[in-house]
């Protein structure tokens, strides 16, 4: 059998100094950004090529370009940055048996489960984080959350999901329009009202909320791009849009100038739970039981809109 070469001793150091460098096509940009000095930097990179065997960068007169072995080598350098920090991050957690940190999305509510992991484990350290809607699994997967409650459709790849409870969908309407004071509507009502878009969601998760196709394969109308989920209330109020979301009760006003009607034959919301895949330890089942049994669907809501809507 023949044997391979031994791998080259790479300084993590080095390769955090390539990639900045090929992410800005520009030496002195890198070296600005990583707070050394321009020929510190080029001799850094040099010492990475010496390490590798091959030149990875090509100084043009526009900056910076990769060579060939550097398109090869960045996504591989960027993997292991990435494996090295979750590494790190899993020698910290079990290090730290007693740390949990709990995110959720606006709007739902995790204080009963997180308030009976600590009466049990008074020696524990909880937090809680508020994520944006579509944070839920990098905030996992990065380590920043232990669990998270939130709002289905979210990507689930590699993480072990639970739905808690259901919540009904509305149709939120400013008070002006033809469908306000309705006691409920149904998707013929709002056949051809426009939905506000949301460019770079997941699709999943648009799909979801503009119910994209209609259940007859028709695609649901289009509407004004929001770049904020807070923007959608300002087209909804100014009558250019009506939008769908979950979390409020019937006859709940979010605002003023809005109003919620109740959307009757559509699948409801799923608030769920979810952790890294196969995790265990004492306090993410401690607050995974807590979650199960104490978070339910809510009789009374606040004011506040969910984000992840």
């Amino acid at each position: 059998m023949t044997e391979l070469p031994p791998a080259p001793d790479l300084e993590l150091r080095l390769v955090r100094y390539f990639i900045a460098v090929a992410e800005q096509r520009h030496f002195g940009r890198a070296a600005e950004a990583l707070h050394i000095t321009q020929p510190s930097l080029s001799r850094q990179v040099r010492r990475l090529e010496e390490q590798l065997g091959a030149r990875l960068l090509d100084r043009t007169p526009q900056g910076t370009r990769l060579t060939e072995a550097g398109e090869v080598f960045l996504p591989r350098a960027k993997a292991l940055l990435r494996s090295t920090a979750q590494a790190a991050a899993e020698t910290r957690a079990a290090a730290e048996p007693s740390r949990l940190t709990v995110g959720y999305m606006a709007n739902l509510y995790v204080t009963p489960a997180v308030r009976e992991v600590r009466r049990r484990h008074p020696d524990a350290d909880v937090h809680v984080v508020h994520l944006a809607y579509d944070d839920v699994r990098a905030a996992l997967l990065e380590r920043r959350a232990d669990a998270v409650v939130g709002r289905l459709p979210f990507p689930t790849a590699e993480l072990d999901v639970t739905v808690l409870y259901d919540e009904p969908r509305v149709l939120l309407v400013p008070l002006d329009h033809r469908l306000a004071g309705k006691e409920s509507v149904t998707l013929d009502d709002i056949a051809d009202e426009p939905l506000p878009q949301t460019p770079g969601a997941d699709p999943a998760w648009s799909a979801f909320w503009r119910i994209d196709p209609r259940p007859d394969g028709r695609p649901a109308p289009g509407g004004p791009v929001i770049r904020a989920l807070e923007d959608k209330f300002e087209f909804v109020a100014d009558g250019q849009a009506v939008a769908i979301t979950a979390g409020l009760q019937p006859g709940q006003t979010i605002r003023p100038d809005i109003m919620a009607i109740p959307l009757h034959g559509v699948e409801p919301s799923h608030v769920a739970l979810a952790t890294r895949s196969g995790e265990h330890n004492r306090l993410l089942s401690a607050f995974r039981k807590a979650a199960r049994t104490l978070l339910k669907a809510p009789t009374e809501q606040t004011e506040e809109l969910p984000y992840g809507s």
